[in-house]
């Protein structure tokens, strides 16, 4: 396989299906948004959804570009996916985020700030298989 032309395919789509595993095994599937820097996928989420919580745990993921509702529009690719909670890491990813979705990422962004105030954001790394 070839990572590269995976990321950038992956990276094309509007949403991507991130699936994470629980510690029982069974998988759970979320619609995200996704950027890219060449290289690496990159997902902007809250530090305490379920998503980070079971990649800290195991950071084995499947990936697939789908619709905002997660029904898949292409083949998944397995990956292993990190969370990122530095300032410089999330700046970046941000910037990635603000680039790819614009104005519908700085609302969101506005919005994740002003009703859970307390709740950090991070960002998930994610290098393909």
């Amino acid at each position: 396989m070839d990572t590269t032309a995976e990321v950038e395919r992956l990276a094309a789509s509007t949403y991507v299906s991130l699936t994470t595993f629980k510690k029982v095994g069974s998988a759970v599937a979320t619609p995200v948004w996704v950027s890219s820097d060449g290289a690496l996928l990159y997902v902007w989420t809250q530090g305490d959804s379920g998503k980070v919580k079971r990649i800290r745990n195991n950071g084995h993921v499947l990936v697939a570009p789908s619709d905002s509702r997660g029904a898949l529009q292409g083949a998944a690719v397995e990956g292993a996916a990190r969370v990122l909670d530095s300032p410089a890491d999330l700046a970046r990813v941000s910037a990635l985020h603000r680039t790819k979705y614009g104005l519908q990422f700085r609302l969101f962004d506005l919005g994740a700030k002003v009703f859970r105030r307390n709740k950090p954001l991070v960002a998930i790394e994610i290098r393909l298989a």
